[in-house]
């Protein structure tokens, strides 16, 4: 208990901790707003039940990791573990979701601009860089260091959807690049923040900043290349 306290009196937690997860709740909702969150006010098209599904999970999922930081922050350790049981089974859920969601999109030729089965990589990758992320801070949950701050960069590794929505509505811009620029600016300014308040980089910071950068390179690299589309014509054939 003495380094749950601890880390709650420290600058990040005070600081960093909980105002992040509401500016994440605040882009996806301004992201998502005109198509799923407002959608009675906009004529946007009408949505299957799968989209629905993973709209209500990924939403659950933004609104626990604020529920989380805010108990933390008024030292209801007891509930947060609690919840932390239902947080395992949702992340399972909006991994599984997220999958068949992206493969469906790929199959009726849904994309942002690439070629669909190009495009899947990147949320098909990101999906599985969230489920690691989580696995991996749920695994180390009795290091309170590591599974905050993995948790966060979980969280903020799936803004690129929203952020992308909102570079093409409002900015009239490329919506991938400057979603997952996004994301990195958002992860790199939390770690730089961490490291000036505790003169050091935390392993945790920087272990989830290289494992988005790969994906993302990853994605970029092999989404064109024979191997992979091999496999997504596979797998849009297949769900």
């Amino acid at each position: 208990m003495g380094n749950v306290e601890a880390a709650a009196r420290s600058p990040t937690e005070r600081h960093l901790f909980p105002w992040v997860p509401i500016g994440v709740a605040v882009l996806i909702f301004a992201g998502f707003a005109q198509t799923y969150y407002l959608k009675p006010w906009f004529a946007s098209p009408i949505l299957p039940l799968l989209l629905h599904m993973h709209g209500a999970l990924m939403t659950a999922w933004v609104l626990l990791f604020v529920a989380q930081t805010r108990l933390i922050a008024k030292h209801r350790v007891d509930l947060h573990r609690r919840l932390g049981i239902f947080g395992a089974v949702l992340m399972v859920l909006v991994f599984a979701a997220g999958v068949v969601t992206a493969v469906r999109a790929a199959k009726l030729g849904h994309s942002p601009g690439p070629p669909p089965l190009v495009f899947l990589i990147v949320p098909l990758f990101d999906i599985v860089a969230f489920a690691i992320l989580v696995g991996s801070a749920l695994a180390l949950r009795r290091r309170t260091d590591w599974h905050r701050r993995l948790m966060l960069v979980a969280t903020l590794n799936i803004l690129p959807p929203a952020t992308a929505r909102l570079a093409v509505e409002y900015l009239h811009a490329p919506g991938l690049p400057f979603a997952l620029g996004v994301t990195d600016i958002a992860i790199i300014g939390a770690l730089v923040y961490d490291t000036i308040m505790h003169r050091r980089v935390h392993p945790a910071f920087a272990w989830g900043l290289g494992l988005v950068l790969f994906w993302e390179a990853a994605a970029l690299a092999l989404g064109s290349t024979p191997a992979w589309l091999g496999f997504a014509g596979w797998l849009t054939g297949f769900v």
